[in-house]
């Protein structure tokens, strides 16, 4: 009887141990980012995240638009360019022209965190771009950051040779990464696998039976 009850007490201790296992490793398995090129607008002094690519986004004169390389969740949780972001000083040295326009960029490649491996991002930095009136931001971003790099569903990969290779890929925590694109539909973990869910089950039913057979014996 005291074997049974021992046995009771250690599989019931286990099973909150074996939740907290699951728990973490739900968390874990959702820890999932990509590494890419955002693109963003400033609107009233604060960056906001593009709601269209740069091939198809018309600038007027004085816009302003960055760009950061960064690993990020999605756009909610994007990380934002960093540096100066006022149109005067960064088209200072750039004056106006009849029949163009003047689009200011901030082109951020973020840190060494971030950064593909065996690669070091460059500096950040800012340009002014003077261009067609109709041109769009890919145009404008072309005439001060080339090489740019594009994958065959026009996603931008690269700006001035940055990085060299890799295009969107999803990057999880702590985890190797694999070929992706940044919206497109990842594997999802809203729960515990089922092995530990199994896992669980098998401790609380040990559990029980074990309480069951202790008590049937002292009846």
């Amino acid at each position: 009887m005291a074997t049974a009850r021992r046995t009771a007490a250690l599989a019931l201790a286990l099973v909150p141990a074996l939740l907290l296992l699951v728990l973490g490793g739900a968390g874990q398995a959702g820890a999932v980012g990509y590494r890419y090129w955002s693109f963003w607008d400033l609107t009233g002094g604060k960056w906001t995240y593009a709601t269209q690519g740069p091939s198809t986004a018309r600038p007027s004169d004085g816009d302003v638009q960055g760009f950061r390389f960064a690993v990020s969740e999605d756009s909610r949780h994007a990380v934002q360019p960093r540096g100066e972001r006022e149109f005067a000083a960064i088209c200072a040295k750039t004056p106006a022209r009849h029949g163009k326009k003047r689009v200011a960029l901030v082109i951020d490649p973020g840190t060494a965190a971030d950064a593909p491996s065996g690669e070091r991002p460059p500096a950040a930095r800012t340009a002014c771009a003077q261009v067609a009136p109709d041109a769009s931001t890919a145009e404008a971003l072309a005439e001060v950051a080339a090489p740019l790099r594009y994958d065959t569903n026009a996603l931008l990969c690269a700006i001035t040779g940055y990085p060299r290779t890799g295009c969107g890929e999803p990057v999880a925590a702590g985890g190797p990464t694999a070929s992706a694109r940044p919206g497109a539909s990842a594997p999802t973990h809203q729960g515990p696998s089922v092995g530990l869910l199994a896992g669980a089950a098998a401790v609380a039913v040990l559990g029980a039976a074990a309480v069951w057979q202790a008590r049937r014996r002292k009846g």
